[in-house]
C-alpha cells in the first residue's frame, strides 16, 4: 500500500501495514492486531512521541541490561513484525540472547518468527520447538514454556508488549523485568522493575542509541543510573502527563472539519 508522505497519519499507517504484513506471514495473530489498537489509543494520549519519563526509563533499562550477567530479550509476534532488525541490533550491542515467547503458540509460528529474525541478522533464536522445554512456575498459559538456555536462567529479561501474568511470574523468580508498555495502568507496567511507557517502534531505536552511549561506562556509573531510578515515579509522571494533556485539550477549542 502506498502511503503519501504528506498523509497526517503516515507513521501510524506504516505501523499498521507492518502488522498486517506480519499477520499475512504468520508472525502476528489476529488477537495481536486488537492489542495494537489498544496500545495505539494510549500512544495518542502521550502525544505519539517519546516523553522525558520514557527517556529516563530507557536509560535505566539499558544500564540494567549492560550490568546483567545473562540478559535475554523476549520477543512476541507484534515485536518481531514491527522492529525485527532493531531487536537483533540491540541484542548484539547488549550481548543478550533473543528468545521467542508466545501466548498463542504453535510450532509453525515459532519457526516463522525465528526465521524472520534470522532474516534480519540474528544467528541464534531460543525458545523454538524442543528448546522451550523449561517451565515458569505458577504460570499456566503457553507463555510458561521457556528455554533452559534463555529466560529460565536469565537475571534480566526485557519483555516488549507483554502480558501481566508472565511479568509477575518472572518477578517471583527474582528476575529483573524490563517492560515496554504504552499503558501505564497495566499490570505489566505496574509489575515490572523498569517500565518504558512508549511505542516499541520508538523505544527500541532509542535503546540502541543509549546502548552505544553507555556501553563504555564503568560499572559504578551504570549502577548509579539504576540507583537513581524509581519506576513508581515513572508511572506517576506518565499519568500526570496524560492528565495534563487531556486537561489542556479539553479546555481548548476543538474544530472538526467535515468534508
Amino acid at each position: 500500500m502506498h502511503i503519501p508522505p504528506t498523509h497526517p497519519r503516515r507513521e501510524s499507517l506504516i505501523i499498521r501495514e507492518k502488522l498486517v504484513e506480519g499477520f499475512k506471514r504468520g508472525i502476528v495473530v489476529a488477537e495481536g492486531l486488537i492489542a495494537h489498537g489498544r496500545g495505539e489509543c494510549f500512544d495518542y494520549l502521550i502525544g505519539e512521541s517519546t516523553q522525558e519519563f520514557a527517556i529516563r526509563a530507557i536509560e535505566a533499562a539499558v544500564a540494567s541490561l549492560l550490568l546483567a550477567k545473562y540478559p535475554v530479550i523476549s520477543v512476541n509476534g507484534n515485536t518481531a513484525a514491527l522492529v525485527p532488525g532493531e531487536i537483533v541490533e540491540l541484542a548484539h550491542l547488549l550481548n543478550a540472547k533473543i528468545e521467542v515467547n508466545l501466548f498463542y503458540r504453535t510450532r509453525e509460528r515459532e519457526e516463522t518468527i525465528a526465521n524472520w529474525l534470522k532474516k534480519h541478522g540474528a544467528t541464534e533464536i531460543l525458545g523454538v520447538g524442543e528448546d522451550a522445554s523449561a517451565t515458569i512456575p505458577e504460570l499456566f498459559s503457553e507463555r510458561r514454556r521457556v528455554s533452559p538456555r534463555g529466560i529460565l536462567i536469565a537475571d534480566v529479561v526485557m519483555v516488549p508488549l507483554e502480558d501481566g501474568d508472565r511479568t509477575e511470574a518472572l518477578r517471583k523468580m527474582n528476575k529483573t523485568v524490563i517492560a515496554i508498555d504504552l499503558n501505564p495502568l497495566s499490570r505489566t507496567a505496574r509489575s515490572a522493575n523498569i517500565t518504558i511507557v512508549d511505542n516499541v517502534v520508538r523505544a527500541i531505536p532509542q535503546m540502541i542509541n543509549k546502548a552505544r552511549e553507555l556501553k563504555n561506562k564503568s560499572r559504578s556509573e551504570l549502577e548509579e543510573i539504576l540507583k537513581n531510578y524509581d519506576n513508581n515515579r515513572t508511572l506517576q509522571e506518565a499519568l500526570r502527563f496524560i492528565n495534563k494533556r487531556l486537561m489542556e485539550l479539553s479546555s481548548s477549542q476543538i474544530t472538526l472539519s467535515i468534508k
